[in-house]
C-alpha cells in the first residue's frame, strides 16, 4: 500500500471538493454522523475563508482515504480542526500523520492556538484525541430553523453597522461575552470588513442594544456574534432581532437560518427555542494540554 499527502488551501477546486465529499459519506454510512459540517465543506470554496486542508490518497487505488482540514473562522489567528478517516484505514497511522501536518500547517500561517473539534457521538475520534494530549473543553450545538416571513412588525431597526457605532457595540459585546476590549475590537473589525459577512446594528427608542452578524452560505443564512445588552435581555428583544433574521433569510432567498451556541449557555438555549430553532449537530471541542 502506498500512501501519499498533500496540503491545499481554501477554496478547494470541484474536483478536490467532490472526493472530500465522497469520503464524508463513506465515513457517515459506516459511522451514523454527519462530518460535512466538521469538514468545512459548506465554506470549503470561499476565497473570504483562512483554511486550508491535507489529504491522504492510496496511491495504488487512487482514492482519498484521510482528510483534515483547519480554518480561522473568527480571524483571530485561532484554528479549529478536525479530521475523518476512511474506516478501512483507520488503524494505519493515518490519523496521527494528518495531526503532525496539520500542525505544520497552522504553526506556518502564525497560529496563536489551536481547537480540536468532533461530532458528537463519534467516540473513535474522542478515543484519538486522548491518546493524543486533548482534553474535553465544551460543547456547541448547531440549531436550525426556517426561514419564513415576519407576521408582526418589530419594534426594533436593525440596520447594517457603521463605524460611529463601534464604541457602544464593544461594550455590549465585552458585557455579554465578557471579552476583553481588544478582542472585541477584533470581532468587529473582522464581522464589519470580510466579504461574505454582514454586521448590523440594533436600535430601541434610539439606543444601540445590540448586534448580530449574518452570513450566506448557499441557502442557509448563517447568524453569527449575536449580542444583546445585559439590561435589555429578558424583554423579546432578542426573539425579535432572530425572527427579523428569518425574515432577512426568506427574502434573500435562503431556506434555513443555522447559529452556534455552547450547550452549557441555558438563557440562550431558551431564547433560541422560543424563536422556532431545533439542535440539528452538536460538536465537541477539545484543547491540548
Amino acid at each position: 500500500m502506498n500512501l501519499s499527502a498533500i496540503t491545499v488551501s481554501f477554496p478547494l477546486d470541484e474536483e478536490t471538493y467532490e472526493e472530500i465529499q465522497v469520503l464524508c459519506k463513506t465515513c457517515s454510512h459506516i459511522d451514523g454522523q454527519i462530518y460535512q459540517q466538521v469538514m468545512n465543506l459548506p465554506v470549503a470554496k470561499s476565497y473570504e475563508m483562512k483554511g486550508f486542508y491535507v489529504l491522504v490518497y492510496d496511491d495504488e487505488k487512487n482514492e482519498l482515504v484521510g482528510a483534515g482540514t483547519a480554518i480561522d473562522l473568527m480571524g483571530l489567528n485561532t484554528y479549529e480542526w478536525s479530521m475523518i478517516v476512511a474506516p478501512m484505514y483507520r488503524q494505519l497511522g493515518i490519523g496521527r500523520a494528518i495531526l503532525n501536518v496539520l500542525h505544520e500547517g497552522m504553526e506556518t500561517r502564525g497560529s496563536d492556538g489551536e481547537l480540536a473539534l468532533m461530532v458528537e457521538g463519534a467516540h473513535f475520534g474522542r478515543e484519538f484525541l486522548q491518546k493524543n494530549n486533548y482534553m474535553y473543553s465544551f460543547s456547541e450545538a448547531t440549531l436550525e430553523a426556517k426561514a419564513e416571513v415576519l407576521q408582526d412588525a418589530p419594534s426594533l431597526i436593525i440596520r447594517p453597522f457603521v463605524q460611529q457605532d463601534t464604541e457602544e457595540i464593544v461594550t455590549i459585546l465585552m458585557s455579554t461575552f465578557g471579552d476583553m476590549r481588544e478582542e472585541s475590537l477584533d470581532l468587529i473589525d473582522f464581522n464589519s470588513t470580510t466579504e461574505g459577512l454582514v454586521m448590523w446594528t440594533v436600535e430601541h427608542d434610539e439606543v444601540t442594544i445590540g448586534t448580530i452578524t449574518t452570513r450566506k452560505e448557499g441557502e442557509v443564512q448563517w447568524i453569527t456574534a449575536f449580542a444583546v445588552a445585559p439590561a435589555m435581555q429578558g424583554r423579546g428583544m432578542g426573539t425579535q432581532i432572530l425572527q427579523w433574521v428569518k425574515d432577512y433569510a426568506i427574502r434573500n432567498g435562503e431556506k434555513r437560518v443555522l447559529l452556534d451556541v455552547e450547550i452549557e449557555n441555558a438563557s440562550a438555549l431558551r431564547v433560541y427555542e422560543k424563536a422556532g430553532f431545533m439542535k440539528s449537530i452538536q460538536m465537541d471541542y477539545f484543547v491540548l494540554v
